[in-house]
């Protein structure tokens, strides 16, 4: 009985010690693991852009004028030569009480100018036809020999000095007149006697096509230059893709481009055309200062595909800048530094083994690999310090 208890006893501690000595030994780690595998693999670029129709035309008033009210709306289709829009002469402007009695004075004032002309225009007049008289009587008298030759050629002097006076007189007449024409057309014209001048300026479309914006549709006082309308084909459009200047030199005139989430689920295809040269500053959203490069591309998917789309639409661009088939390739999540060189974490009988391995394209989400590993291996994702080589696994 005593024998039987010591065995008890025994066996208690031998569980307590096996207890405690498997409480110290280190767990396996939870992972998430990943095959590696072969397939296609590609590296691209991602913007967002905006369409633009190819050829955008804003007509703008030659002149300044009073601009007739537009009848075209957004989305009208116009044609070649089509008037679509009207300017008047300037309107005079509305004479206020002290305007208009400065104006009526003026009036009065040319009439009595003119009156005073015409008085000085018949004197001069009778003056000269006085003298052209006298010297048809000197002159009968000069051939009888009654008359002096020096007589003759004071009266002849007379003679054209009073025709001068009166054509002058005659020319001052005729300024009056139109010193009072000038003096009412103030009164005349006035914008509050609702008078229109003549000399309509009509504008025409350039091309065919539909009416994009209307940047001024009510009438209205329009200064030379001023937008008015703009006017293009939307069935031709492209895509402008602001793109960072170090992914843009990856970019060439040919480069295939992917359009997604513009709207509908499958993706449109396009190529570039062209890569402009010369970049701009632009501040992001977050306030940091950004070098970019204007990627222009065209459509090639069939125009049925993507006519819903309008100007100025937005879409995300995938410029694909590299392209692969039968591509040995590891989630990126999966790789980690060791010094200089890329490392990964291979799990073989439930353990972690570091491997070093050489990577070659990465498009964010996946990598290329070149040597270290075999298609059909699994790979640790998201490796942390818990992690060494050796250390026991096991899948989450």
């Amino acid at each position: 009985m005593k024998k039987h208890r010591w065995v008890i006893i025994f066996g208690i501690v031998i569980a307590v010690i096996l207890l405690i000595v498997y409480g110290f030994l280190p767990k396996p780690v939870s992972v998430d693991t990943a095959k590696v595998k072969r397939g296609t693999f590609s590296v691209a670029v991602e913007e967002e852009g905006k369409t633009r129709v190819k050829e955008r035309f804003v007509l703008s008033a030659p002149v300044s004028g009073y601009m007739r009210r537009i009848t075209l709306d957004a989305g009208d289709a116009v044609k070649k030569g089509r008037t679509v829009a009207e300017l008047e002469p300037l309107r005079s402007a509305v004479l206020d009480p002290r305007s208009k009695a400065e104006a009526e004075a003026a009036v009065s004032a040319a009439e009595a100018a003119l009156k005073a002309a015409e008085e000085k225009q018949r004197s001069a007049a009778a003056e000269a036809t006085y003298a052209a008289s006298s010297l048809e009587r000197l002159q009968e008298l000069f051939k009888e020999g009654y008359v002096s030759q020096d007589r003759l050629d004071q009266v002849q002097q007379d003679a054209r000095r009073t025709a001068a006076i009166r054509l002058s007189a005659e020319a001052e007449a005729r300024v009056a007149r139109f010193e009072l024409d000038k003096a009412r057309s103030v009164l005349r014209y006035s914008a509050a006697e609702g008078a229109l001048g003549n000399g309509i300026v009509k504008i025409s479309s350039p091309v065919d096509g539909r009416v994009l914006k209307l940047r001024r549709e009510s009438e209205g006082t329009v200064s030379a230059g001023e937008p008015l309308i703009d006017i293009g084909d939307p069935s031709a459009l492209e895509v402008a893709v602001e793109v960072l200047s170090d992914s843009a030199v990856s970019i060439s005139t040919g480069t295939p481009v992917t359009f997604e989430r513009w709207g509908q689920a499958a993706p449109l295809e396009g190529i570039v055309r062209v890569v402009e040269p010369e970049g701009f500053t632009k501040i992001s959203s977050l306030g940091v200062e950004e070098q970019r490069v204007l990627v222009i591309a065209d459509f090639t998917s069939p125009r049925e595909e993507w006519e819903r789309l309008g100007d100025a639409y937005r879409v995300e661009a995938r410029f694909i800048t590299w392209q692969g088939k039968n591509v040995l390739q590891v989630p990126a999540s999966a790789l980690f530094r060791r010094g200089s060189d890329w490392a990964i974490f291979v799990v073989k009988e439930g353990r972690a083994r570091e491997r070093r391995v050489r990577v070659g394209h990465q498009n964010g989400l996946e990598s290329e690999i070149l040597s270290g590993l075999q298609e059909g291996e699994e790979v640790i994702l998201y490796p942390d310090e818990s992690i060494k080589d050796g250390t026991r696994v096991k899948r989450r």
